[in-house]
């Protein structure tokens, strides 16, 4: 453990972050590999008793084609979602669905996030989920003791508080997401929100899919647009912050008529293509001047890979000094992993905290915390399973 002695997100003169929405090809990607994996652990749970081998953190969406007009366009070429990854198929002699869980699956979240997609006419699902090797489930299955052993050597990262840039970008998208959801059904879910900070002056760039359905003429386009900016003005007064600009649709060509209109709410509906890993991290921002790693969390199993475990930990961790140690403001985590060692004993692990009180006479408090949060990696799989905890948001625990 050490002091954090550089600067970092409030203190950096110039900073970036990203947020991609639940409509953006890339999240949707994330999205369904994670639901998936959940989907497996609980099918696994009720046939077999226990959690199987998995890992489905490969997906890649192919946009399809799309004729958005005011007052409602049409799909002329489907949506393709191409699940892959490894999947334990049968126990005891017994097979077990997973050919249709891939479709559940996708049909669900379609049906609950972006209801503008009929699942039967506008995508089409190819689940390419196969057998794992035979020496990663055996390694799936051993243990040391009580611990499970790492199926990977990985690294995790993780820090807390979120900035004030990283707080605002993050709630611009959800509190548009929000009312997507709600009384704005003109606005789609697929939001990207990129913020840039120099010195005290925040710029956003926001771009949000209209839905054309619920839109009749330029000047209808026009008015959501500016609604979009003022409620992100707003958001950003409410933390603070007056000395501010963003641009909604920046590409938009009002006089060609050249706009964001969709017919779905998602620009995958007419080309824009997806991928796992390719956008939030597991704090559901994009943050290149923070520790990230290129790690990919969504779909990975619950309980030995380390990938996703890790990145969980280094999160919690970070979160919890800053909110339980008085004397700790800020915290970064790094954890790393060797394959085959139990999960529960890292091979490295540095915390670096900034705040009234030096690392090295709050060591026994931080060793407590990372001792507490390793000794309960066992747990994850069920808080992830009935939503206690979560990739893709913040904080990623919400019932400690």
């Amino acid at each position: 453990m050490r002091d954090l002695d550089h600067p970092s997100g409030d203190l950096l003169d110039f900073e970036i972050v990203e947020r991609k929405g639940l409509g953006h090809p890339d999240t949707i990607c994330d999205e369904i590999a994670e639901q998936m994996s959940l989907a497996l652990s609980r099918l696994y749970l009720l046939e077999c008793g226990k959690v199987l081998h998995h890992n489905v953190d490969k997906a890649l969406l192919a946009g399809g084609a799309s004729s958005p007009r005011f007052g409602g366009g049409e799909i002329s070429r489907p949506i393709e979602l191409f699940v892959a990854g490894r999947a334990t198929g049968s126990f005891q002699g017994k097979d077990l669905p997973i050919e249709d869980l891939a479709h559940q699956v996708a049909a669900e979240w379609f049906a609950k996030h972006l209801p503008t997609i009929d699942t039967g006419r506008d995508i089409k699902v190819r689940n390419l989920v196969r057998p794992g090797s035979a020496d990663l489930t055996d390694l799936f299955a051993r243990r040391s003791g009580r611990a499970r052993l790492a199926n990977d050597t990985s690294c995790g990262v993780g820090y807390a508080p979120l900035s004030r840039l990283e707080t605002i970008v993050y709630a611009v998208e959800a509190h548009l997401g929000a009312m997507a959801q709600g009384r704005h059904q003109e606005i789609g879910r697929d939001i990207k929100v990129m913020g840039i900070r120099q010195g005290e002056h925040i710029h956003l760039t926001i771009a949000c899919a209209i839905i054309d359905h619920f839109v009749h003429s330029l000047a209808d386009y026009l008015d959501i647009k500016r609604m979009i900016a003022a409620v992100a003005r707003q958001i950003a007064k409410e933390h603070g912050v007056e000395n501010i600009s963003l641009e909604v649709n920046a590409a938009d060509n009002p006089t060609a008529c050249s706009i964001y209109l969709t017919v779905t709410g998602t620009s995958a509906e007419a080309g824009d293509d997806g991928e796992a890993g390719r956008g939030n991290r597991i704090n559901g921002l994009i943050t290149p001047f923070r520790p990230m790693t290129m790690e990919s969390v969504a779909g990975k199993n619950p309980l030995t890979h380390v990938g996703k475990l890790y990145n969980i930990a280094a999160g919690l961790i970070a979160q919890r000094l800053i909110e339980d140690v008085a004397d700790i403001a800020e915290a970064q985590c790094l954890i790393v992993s060797q394959i085959g060692s139990p999960v529960d004993q890292p091979q490295a692990i540095e915390v670096s905290v900034r705040g009234s009180g030096r690392a090295s006479e709050l060591g026994n408090e931080i060793t407590a915390i990372v001792a507490d949060e390793l000794c309960h990696l066992e747990s994850v799989a069920e808080e992830l399973t009935r939503g206690a905890l979560a990739v893709g948001r913040w904080p990623l625990r919400q019932d400690r």
